[in-house]
């Protein structure tokens, strides 16, 4: 159940017709981490040669880069950094200050120069102190020249924490980038200055070889000075073969200054399914893990397991574990919350083999999150789109031209600290095609234990192409979900786009790739809702190239 990929240049290639042309297609792959997706910009001319990070992108500024201005009145742009996309999304307020929000994403920094386009990617902090109404960027001193997987934390004395991925990649026709190493940085001042990035877990190895690569990272913070991160890590072989994917953690207790020794969290022998494999991780097919903190402070993390136990077509499944919230250690679990349906079967698949939705070439997966109410110790939920009501579903059609779906979002909850789950909930769509799909769900616990749930949702077009962000909510004490659209425009990812472009059927030329692997939500103490998402819905020109921008945008949606 890997979550990485390989990704084809030629896929990907942006032409800049205003640096002299088409670009050539260069016939390398680089195997890339998969929430990065790094686009690779090639030099006019010059197959397989890629601008580098050191000859003219933006890098690790100071301070204040830049102000972002808002599209309308209801919803506001987080980012702002020259043209370039940003995508895949969170979101943190601090508890103490409902008007202070720090918002993170892959952030790509490009800068044309002598013929070439040079690029970075490094995620900044986006800052509001108006409670989300007015943005401003932040540079973060992360190392490396590439970051990806945002995740930001406030802890209960209003300290905020900012973990990442950070690698550097040796582009063109050079090998493979480094292992990610997950990196966390911590600001005192509300997001405005940060540490220097601490390197809390390091990866070993590189792209195609033998070593440890780390992935999806998401972190949790509570109490004075406490945060956990939680992390895949990839088991490689020769030639980067797959071995085991388990999940780790660390944690600090000093404000991010030292962090524990990682150590294995997801366990293996309750959920394998006859591998045939002998060690002790060999069934650890995990990945997806992200923590949440109880408000007796129990520290709980959910992650995707598989395959699932009777799956014939590598189905998922959601688990949950407790840790010790002073080592990080496995304390109890796992447990089953939900068993998928997300197999190989269940999607068509785009041009890179990953699975998408009807029409579309963008990569998705099930994927969702843990959430724990602030207002009632042992209650948590966890959501996530799958493919089970989808005419998709064991169908053997893999092209998503000729493919219907319908992936719609599900909840479960538990009142018992994660060791039972209630039966799957589907979440409704937020406008009146009730078969369209919903996908990359979020959610969060108010103050007053209303759960509510954030994806985005293609049920406003009859067509199922244009996707809007909803927000769907249950009030504490009961169940059922009332859904309502958060988003003033829809985004069309099937095709027009300018970043990560590709043509695979005529009818839809410049569908995009890649938007992103999540979305994010959190609630302030004033009980608004903040969700956050990768936005389609304003066109750019880069290189006399033009078609749709990712920017991340957010709304703030005051609490009932």
């Amino acid at each position: 159940m890997s979550t990485r990929k390989v990704l084809s240049l030629s896929a990907v290639l942006i032409t800049f017709a205003g640096l002299g042309g088409g670009i050539a297609a260069a016939d390398d792959d680089l195997v890339l981490p998969v929430t990065h997706q790094t686009f690779n910009v090639l030099a006019p001319g010059s197959a397989g040669a890629v601008g580098g990070a050191s000859a003219g992108a933006t890098k690790n500024v100071s301070g204040q880069i830049c102000t972002a201005s808002g599209l309308d009145a209801s919803n506001r742009r987080t980012d702002c950094e020259a043209t370039a996309p940003d995508n895949e999304t969170t979101i943190a307020v601090n508890p103490g200050d409902p008007s202070n929000l720090i918002a993170g994403a892959n952030d790509y920094q490009l800068t044309a120069s002598g013929g070439h386009v040079f690029e970075t990617a490094l995620s900044r902090a986006h800052v509001s102190t108006d409670g989300g109404q007015h943005w401003a960027d932040y540079a973060v001193p992360w190392s490396g020249d590439f970051t990806g997987d945002p995740a930001i934390a406030f802890d209960a004395t209003g300290r905020a924490y900012y973990s990442t991925l950070s690698f550097n990649v040796a582009q063109g026709n050079a090998p493979g980038e480094t292992a990610p190493d997950v990196q966390v940085s911590t600001s005192s001042d509300g997001g405005k200055t940060w540490t220097p990035a601490s390197k809390v877990a390091r990866g070993s190895g590189s792209s195609n070889g033998v070593g440890r690569f780390l992935d999806k990272e998401y972190i949790a913070a509570w109490g004075d000075g406490n945060a956990i991160v939680t992390f895949t890590m990839f088991h490689d072989g020769n030639k980067g073969a797959y071995i085991a994917s388990p999940i780790y953690d660390t944690v600090t207790h000093d404000g991010g200054k030292t962090w524990t020794t990682p150590v294995n969290i997801s366990g293996s022998a309750p959920f394998c399914t006859g591998s045939g494999l002998t060690t002790a991780d060999a069934c650890d097919q995990d990945t997806l893990s992200v923590p949440t903190v109880t408000p007796d402070g129990r520290v709980m993390v959910a992650f995707e397991n598989g395959p699932a136990p009777g799956s014939t077509d590598f189905d998922d499944q959601y688990v949950d574990v407790e840790v010790d919230p002073t080592t990080g250690a496995l304390a109890a679990g796992p447990y089953q919350v939900a068993p998928l349906q997300d197999g190989t079967a269940d999607y068509p698949l785009d041009a890179e083999g990953r699975q998408t939705y009807q029409d579309s070439q963008f990569r998705t997966w099930s994927g969702g999150n843990i959430t724990a109410d602030p207002a009632s110790p042992g209650t948590l939920a966890v959501t996530w789109s799958d493919m089970r009501n989808s005419p998709s579903d064991n169908s053997g059609d893999t092209d998503p031209y000729t493919t219907v779906t319908n992936s719609d979002v599900f909840v479960s909850r538990s009142s018992d600290y994660g060791r039972t789950w209630s039966a799957p909930e589907q979440l409704p769509g937020g406008g009146a095609n009730v078969t369209a799909d919903q996908w990359f769900p979020w959610a969060a616990y108010s103050p007053n234990g209303t759960l509510g749930v954030t994806y985005m949702d293609r049920s406003y077009d009859p067509a199922n192409h244009e996707y809007g962000q909803t927000l769907a909510t249950s009030p504490a004490g009961s169940t059922g979900f009332t859904a309502n659209q958060v988003s003033t425009a829809l985004s069309d990812p099937t095709t027009g786009d300018r970043w990560f472009r590709i043509t695979v059927n005529p009818a839809f030329p410049g569908a995009t790739l890649f938007i992103g692997d999540y979305t994010g939500m959190a609630y302030g103490p004033d009980g608004a809702a903040h969700p956050i998402w990768t936005d389609l819905r304003n066109d750019v020109t880069f290189g006399g190239v033009g078609g749709h921008d990712e920017q991340t945008v957010t709304a703030a949606v005051p609490g009932s």
